[in-house]
């Protein structure tokens, strides 16, 4: 048996520094033993600055997000935190390795540096380089580094890289909340002569927003940049740079960047030994001194960096001649090249998700050019990399290469926020396993500094709505927590601004806002998941003031009839029934949407209100709450359990959201399952209704239904893109069409995470591993076997350690398989029983009788129902085989049009869509069916 060992020890640094950026950080540390049942009874925590030590003790099992329990940081201080553990059988841990902690954040009224940019700027959001050379009268103890920009940049000392970040400090609404990064820059720096440089460009702060004729400047003309080094020296004096009008600008090989446009480098103009002391500026110019901006505050965030690099797959020679590298992977980042060849020859590299009639697809890119070019100097070999502008792709068509492209000079570098990866799925289907990974890539794509919609067009916003769908897929992915919970601030910064009014996107930069449903409802629902997955009741305490504002500015809307109706709305956007110029126009009524997420909502910061104590506004909230509820059932939901709305989406929000009672679940669901049906088991749903949809079939006992909902190939699908070669989420359900071509609207995005929603129902009930108390204090182990399936598992990093739950099919015989992670236990419901058992933490193991279900299939002819028909996966199979043999027209008629209903039969159909002779086609190919099955 292993000792319990207390490991991971956290303080909210950003991944991969150890600066925090409050004088109070919360901490988190693990326990790795071998012993089973193991709880922490105390800890002790111990922490060493100064030449003094403190300590303090946890007499509790509390391990995850625990208050700083010494006095408070001061600006500048360091120190080496360690914990030890004793557990239930009075057993004390050894001491955990050391975590250092260092105070990333300056004393109120110490930020002193000056904005500065290039001189005389020529063009809007002109990139440049700033330097300054200076004395250090003394060896270095120790040299801290803060530094912003309004744009992108990077800060290089001697000569050498300050970090491996990129396109810091991201984007944040900059007139209210700018971000510094903190760098220890220590070995960067020598008693005597030293030089800084700082790189930039304009990035989001210039960047063009709004679509078509209405695209504009939101921030800023021109980017600038600030910085302060404070360095301490061995004799205790310390010496403070700061950004000023002294700093010399001038121009480097960076001609021109924009996040949509690209980036343009020439080689020619590049200046060896600009950031090192003792170059020569004499052609530059003094830096102009921008206006102030406000004070930057400590980043809390990961920071965004190069996390891996994919060669070229295959090169492509199009049908107009053009070369193309395909890299295979949907991806976000850029093209690092490595070239030689003749000074000023220009490399143009451009970018695109697919591929369209063989040549590059930019229409979806719409004003985005995405693309970027490199001017050779001539003298030799040389790599480069664009470093103020992302893309997303994986399609690169590259122009004036000099002589024979060889793949392996060129890569593609992926960048996103360097979250930790905490979750993965598997299962015994191959195209679902596909579906899963391209979830994952969504989500990396489209998590840079902020959660975007998309990571391609000329959009590549924060929308609410989209992040409100996927916050608990991203929460079990990927620790997320400090990603959505810094977003989270700029929310409620962009709200306040707004008199209470989420923006459809934050940052802000469409102008005026107004409330949308499922959108604007990330105020609470965000700050709610956060609670559930990571235990984090510091950020819904800090939201609790945005949760309230928008849920009392909705019930101030909905008035005395409670209902939230007639004002404009999202919908349930994307239905696939909506046409490509109007995705808002969907099956599911928007009040009725509107007003379930009203009720959520209220309910939400009902239960905020009661996990903070606040009494009186959790009696507040439920009351309102429950009028919603009131209102809506008696607007919206017949006594027999239809809804008014006869639409997917509608069923599903009312059974999820529990607006309806548990005594109308079983006819709610019933109708549901119809509709999944008559549609021919393809998905009926948009934003707002897929996340949920197969929640609400497996609540109500339509376990089979949602299966083939899952494993539909046909578009509308989740696996048809899976099908189409797709390697992350598209935004419509036919972002490419049967044929290949793109889908003809406007908005068309080939990675959009919202619809990939559905894995987190693929960890919960396919896999069976969810949350039963905030954090996985409790795991709710309920695997849910689909037909079909023979195996599942999930596995996720929990904050006190991985958690894992799978299971195998072996003829009517399941085995699950679980394991808890030390100091907590496991509510468990297994698979074919009704009874829970309550398990400690370690591996178990069990193994039940559940038999599968397999009723023969019967005969099949014309006068079977189409019902009868869509429900026999076989039957239809050769149904759309003949039709396609005889007239594929009225085969794609016949899949695209039918409602299967039980009261018509396939004969009907028939005569009405293919004629005599498909009838007696389809009619001879029934029979011998039906006699392989013994009819």
């Amino acid at each position: 048996m292993t000792a319990a060992r207390p490991v991971a020890l956290d303080a909210e640094a950003p991944r991969g520094t150890s600066f925090v950026a409050t004088p109070t950080p919360r901490l988190t540390w693990r326990t790795e033993t071998d012993a089973s049942d193991w709880t922490q009874r105390s800890a002790e925590l111990e922490f060493a600055s100064a030449g003094a030590r403190r300590t303090a003790t946890i007499d509790s099992s509390d391990s995850v997000l625990v208050p700083w329990p010494f006095e408070p940081l001061t600006p500048g201080q360091d120190g080496e935190l360690r914990v030890r553990v004793t557990g239930a059988d009075h057993a004390t841990s050894d001491w955990s390795e050391p975590l250092t902690v260092r105070a990333g954040f300056l004393a109120p009224g110490r930020w002193h540096a000056e904005p500065i940019g290039l001189t005389t700027p020529t063009r809007p959001a002109e990139p440049g380089l700033v330097r300054t050379e200076f004395e250090l009268p003394a060896p270095v103890r120790r040299a801290t580094l803060f530094a912003t920009a309004t744009g992108a940049y990077q800060v290089a000392i001697n000569g050498n890289d300050v970090d491996d970040q990129v396109l810091k400090p991201g984007w944040t609404p900059y007139q209210y909340r700018l971000i510094h990064e903190t760098t220890d820059v220590t070995a960067l720096l020598a008693e005597g002569a030293n030089a800084v440089g700082i790189r930039f460009a304009g990035a989001w702060a210039t960047e063009l927003y709004g679509f078509r004729d209405r695209a504009h400047r939101v921030y800023a003309e021109q980017p600038s940049v600030a910085l302060q080094l404070i360095v301490e020296h061995t004799d205790g004096t310390t010496t403070e740079l700061v950004t000023d009008g002294t700093w010399r600008a001038g121009h480097g090989p960076i001609t021109a960047s924009g996040i949509y446009a690209g980036e343009s480098y020439d080689a020619r103009l590049a200046q060896p030994g600009w950031s090192a002391a003792g170059f020569d500026d004499g052609g530059w110019s003094p830096a102009r001194v921008a206006e102030p901006t406000i004070v930057p505050e400590p980043r809390t965030s990961p920071p965004v960096r190069r996390i891996e690099e994919v060669a070229v797959a295959e090169v492509i020679s199009t049908p107009s001649g053009r070369t193309i590298l395909d890299f295979g992977q949907n991806l976000v980042g850029r093209l690092r090249i490595t070239v030689s060849g003749q000074e000023g020859r220009i490399i143009t590299l451009r970018h695109a998700e697919v591929l369209e009639h063989g040549e590059l697809g930019v229409r979806p890119l719409r004003a985005a050019a995405a693309a970027d070019t490199y001017t050779l100097a001539g003298t030799g070999e040389q790599t480069w990399e664009p470093e103020f502008s992302f893309h997303g792709f994986r399609y690169a068509e590259v122009a004036g290469w000099p002589g024979d492209l060889d793949p392996a000079s060129v890569v593609a570098v992926v960048i996103h926020s360097d979250m930790e990866r905490t979750g993965w799925f598997t299962s015994s289907h191959d195209l679902v396993n596909r579906l899963h990974e391209n979830v994952v890539w969504g989500q990396r794509g489209n998590f840079l500094y902020l959660p975007t919609d998309c990571p391609q067009r000329d959009e590549r916003l924060g929308w609410t709505g989209d992040i409100q769908v996927f916050a608990p897929t991203a929460s079990f992915l990927f620790d997320s927590r400090t990603f959505l919970s810094s977003w989270l601030a700029d929310l409620a910064l962009e709200q306040r601004a707004a008199d209470g009014v989420v923006p459809f996107i934050v940052p802000n930069v469409l102008g005026p806002v107004r409330p949308a449903a499922a959108w604007g409802d990330a105020a609470t629902v965000v700050p709610s998941v956060l609670l559930e997955r990571f235990a984090d009741r510091g950020t819904l305490e800090a939201q609790y003031e945005s949760m309230t504002a928008w849920t009392d500015h909705l019930l101030d809307l909905a008035g005395e009839r409670h209902l939230w109706e007639g004002r404009f709305q999202f919908g349930d956007w994307l239905d696939p029934t909506a046409p490509p110029e109007s995705p808002a126009d969907a099956k599911a009524h928007p009040d009725i949407v509107a007003s379930a997420y009203m009720y959520r909502s209220a309910d939400l910061v009902a239960h905020a209100a009661a996990v903070l104590g606040h009494d009186a506004d959790a009696r507040r909230y439920r009351d309102r709450a429950e009028q919603v509820r009131t209102a809506f059932l008696a607007e919206y939901v017949t006594p027999a359990g239809r809804m008014m709305s006869d639409a997917q989406t509608a069923y599903a929000l009312a059974i999820v959201f529990d607006i309806a009672p548990a005594t109308q679940h079983g006819a709610l669901g019933r109708r549901l399952a119809k509709l999944v049906r008559e549609s021919g088991y393809r998905i009926g749903t948009g934003f707002v209704g897929t996340p949920i949809i197969a929640d609400a079939l497996t609540r109500t006992g339509h376990l089979d239904v949602a299966t083939r909902l899952l494993t539909q190939t046909e578009c509308p699908s989740w696996l048809y893109p899976v099908t189409m070669g797709a390697t992350t989420i598209w935004e419509r359900w036919d972002s490419t069409l049967p044929d290949g071509s793109i889908n003809p609207g406007q908005m068309t995005s080939f990675n959009h995470y919202a619809l990939g929603a559905i894995a987190d129902w693929l960890h919960r009930t396919v896999a069976g591993l969810a949350p039963a108390e905030p954090g996985y204090r409790t795991l709710l182990i309920q695997p849910r076997p689909l037909p079909g399936f023979t195996h599942a598992r999930a596995e996720h990093r929990t904050p006190y350690g991985t958690a894992a739950v799978g299971w195998r099919r072996d003829g009517d015989t399941v085995t699950v398989t679980a394991t808890v992670p030390p100091n907590t236990r496991a509510r468990v419901i297994l698979p074919g029983t009704g009874e829970e058992l309550t398990v400690s933490s370690g591996g178990h193991e069990w193994s039940v009788s559940v038999p599968v279900a397999a009723e023969p299939p019967g005969p099949v002819g014309l006068d079977t129902s189409l019902a009868a028909v869509i429900d026999d996966e076989q039957a239809y199979a050769t149904l759309l085989r003949v039709l396609g043999e005889v007239s594929p027209d009225a085969a794609e008629d016949v899949r695209a049009h039918t409602t299967w209903v039980p009261g018509r039969s396939l004969r009907e159909r028939l005569d009405h869509a293919a004629g005599a002779d498909a009838a007696d086609r389809v009619a001879e190919a029934y029979a011998e069916l039906s006699a392989g099955r013994g009819h």
